[in-house]
C-alpha cells in the first residue's frame, strides 16, 4: 500500500465533487447524481482491490489456513 493511492481517491472526490457543483448550479441535478455515482464506483473499485491484496498478503503470511 502507498500513500499514492490516498492522493488518487482525494483527487477523485476533489474532481466529482466540482462537476456535481457545476452541474447542480446549471440545472442538471439528474446528470449529477450519476456522476456522483460513478465516482463512487471507482473509488469503491480501487478500495476492494487493496482490501483483496491485503487479504492475499495475510493468507502468505499465515500460511494459507
Amino acid at each position: 500500500m502507498d500513500i499514492s493511492i490516498i492522493f488518487k481517491i482525494a483527487a477523485i472526490g476533489i474532481v466529482i465533487t466540482i462537476v456535481c457543483q457545476v452541474l447542480k448550479k446549471s440545472d442538471r441535478d439528474d446528470i449529477a447524481t450519476v456522476v456522483s455515482i460513478v465516482g463512487l464506483v471507482l473509488v469503491l473499485s480501487v478500495t476492494v482491490t487493496m482490501i483483496g491484496d491485503l487479504f492475499a498478503s495475510l493468507e502468505a503470511l499465515f500460511g494459507g489456513y
